[in-house]
């Protein structure tokens, strides 16, 4: 009987453990008005993980840094929902690897550059890619007053190539 019990508090411990954090990481998925991008369908790529030289301080660039990201991206997957075909798809593995080349490669001294940079070669490698929405933070942050993070987040469109 104490076996029970003792089995029935850990599944319930458990399930508010769960629940906190899936409630917490769908906070971080905020939503966006689906009639700011051309399809409501996204593709959700999130908590990737990056260790990289950008900042505006010297120590940032000298020491670098644990950068986090989260990237959606607004595309049509009806074509691939309904085929099943991978040639109808998105990789998600491209735009990973996006994300790693650009928070892995050279500095940049403003983390908007960073996400820009990010967004605009999404884009311009994935055609049908209507709109994507980029979130870089670092969790490390310089600063000696208590903070869980700084970042920047952009939503760029494909209308925003041209400018």
């Amino acid at each position: 009987m104490a076996s029970s019990k003792s089995q029935c508090l850990g599944l319930g411990v458990f399930v508010i453990l769960f629940s906190q954090v899936f409630s917490h990481t769908l906070a971080q998925a905020e939503a966006t008005n689906p009639a700011e991008v051309e399809y409501s369908d996204k593709l959700i790529l999130r908590g990737f993980t990056f260790y990289g030289f950008h900042g505006y301080a010297e120590e940032e660039r000298k020491l670098g840094q644990k950068f986090l990201v989260d990237i959606d991206a607004w595309v049509d997957l009806k074509p691939a929902g309904k085929s099943g075909n991978t040639s109808d798809a998105v990789d998600y593995l491209k735009i990973y690897k996006v994300a790693k080349e650009v928070l892995e490669g050279p500095a940049f001294n403003i983390l908007e550059h960073v996400v820009e940079k990010i967004a605009t070669t999404v884009l311009t490698n994935h055609k049908k890619i209507s709109a994507v929405r980029v979130k870089v933070v670092e969790p490390n942050v310089a600063i000696q007053d208590p903070i869980k993070y700084i970042g920047v987040e952009i939503l760029r469109r494909r209308s925003d190539l041209l400018e």
